[in-house]
């Protein structure tokens, strides 16, 4: 269990029934991560925020001073990002772009495109004429690349993903960005993404094999490339939340990869290993029922807000605020054995947050809290369930503006 800080619960327990659930931001503590880790870096090496971790407002513009752009993958993030007042470049990748997104990009001053398809370079091609008539738009494809042996595993840690350009065409791609076959478009380097749930050891060898793999394809089609977009991914063990991704480390490692790639600028695009770790997604026990084998604490609210235990395949970290007194006059529900499965509302095997958990003693109306929480969640209710509550959003901040909420 990871117990909130004081501020944290002192708000989770001064809402009401009815305000809960409720995701609540100490915003704090993220400038506080955000700088530790921007300080680990070298000058030579760009970070740009995942917008798809976390989009609401207050966090992008939180982290603007420690980043230098956004990465964004729908039009839906353009919008978050320009809600946020924050001056910074944008850099669109994702998979599945819509023509419309592409052209509200291009309208919209995005500075560079991440390619995924032989298709969506055609697209941008054609739009970019259109919505960016007289500028040349900078174009990163992104290569489905090999990854290092040994890497990767198979028990719910670091996995690899499945998008981008074959490989084996890179050199026909970089003939079409570069033969003026498309005067509209600029090839500025390359992009690779290869996995997700890494940690600094890990991906620093990503990274050394991106920047080969690239350095390779310069030299053999005769280029000067800008820039390497070596991704995100970065580790967040909610199995173990103490063993964090070592940022100095990875820091160092990336100073070494440039200063032997003086040609290169590096970019790397982290999203939960900067937010999650300031976020919490506190609700209440609603009611306990106890099954013929096992007993489940059933929360307001549940996994279609936090998405990361279905998703991850994971348990959430949690803890309990215990709430006094019981101010109904029928009998107070209880978790008499000693473990118990958290669901939520709908009580299905998809909705739930902790499984076989020691809980013995935990009652309705007890608050619980679970912590990690600063990414990849839902403010939409279950439509499908029309009792399924909409979550609030509370951000604390011991700075000048004080605590805010929504």
């Amino acid at each position: 269990m990871i117990t909130p800080p004081r501020a944290v619960r002192d708000r989770i327990l001064s809402l009401s029934p009815t305000e809960l659930p409720s995701y609540v931001s100490d915003l704090a503590a993220l400038r506080a991560h955000a700088a530790s880790v921007r300080a680990a870096l070298p000058d030579r090496v760009e970070m740009y925020y995942a917008v798809q971790a976390n989009g609401e407002p207050e966090i992008l513009a939180e982290l603007g001073p420690y980043v230098d752009g956004y990465k964004v993958s729908s039009g839906v993030e353009l919008d978050h990002v320009a809600e946020s007042g924050v001056d910074r470049p944008r850099d669109f990748g994702g998979t599945e772009k819509t023509p419309t997104e592409l052209a509200d990009a291009l309208e919209r001053g995005v500075t560079r495109f991440h390619v995924e398809s032989e298709y969506e370079l055609y697209m941008l091609a054609g739009l970019a004429q259109r919505h960016a008539p007289g500028r040349r738009v900078a174009v990163l494809p992104r290569f489905d690349l090999p990854v290092p042996g040994g890497l990767l595993t198979e028990d719910g840690g670091a996995c690899a993903t499945t998008s981008g350009l074959d490989p084996a065409r890179a050199d026909i791609i970089v003939g079409l960005l570069t033969d003026g076959s498309y005067p509209s478009l600029e090839l500025r380097g390359v992009h690779a993404h290869l996995a997700n749930g890494v940690h600094a050891g890990e991906h620093l060898a990503l990274a050394e094999s991106v920047v080969a793999w690239t350095v390779e394809l310069a030299a053999r089609n005769g280029l000067r490339l800008a820039e390497v977009d070596i991704g995100g991914g970065m580790a967040v063990d909610y199995d173990r939340p103490e063993r964090r991704f070592d940022w100095d480390a990875y820091g160092k490692g990336l100073a070494r990869l440039a200063a032997a790639h003086p040609e290169l600028t590096l970019r790397i695009e982290p999203g939960r290993a900067l937010t999650a770790y300031c976020g919490w997604y506190a609700s209440e026990v609603l009611d306990v029922e106890h099954g013929s084998s096992e007993d489940f604490a059933v929360i307001r609210g549940g996994a279609v807000h936090l998405r990361t235990p279905a998703t991850g395949r994971h348990d959430q970290p949690w803890s309990v605020l215990e709430v006094e007194p019981w101010p109904y006059s029928w009998p107070r529900p209880v978790v008499r054995r000693e473990r118990a499965t958290l669901t939520g509302q709908l009580n299905t095997s998809q909705d739930v947050l902790v499984r076989g958990v020691r809980a013995q003693g935990l009652r309705a109306g007890d608050r619980v809290v679970f912590s990690l929480a600063g990414a990849y969640i839902s403010p939409a209710p279950h439509r499908a369930h029309d009792r399924y509550p909409e979550p609030r959003f509370h951000f604390l901040d011991a700075g000048a503006d004080g605590d805010r909420s929504r």
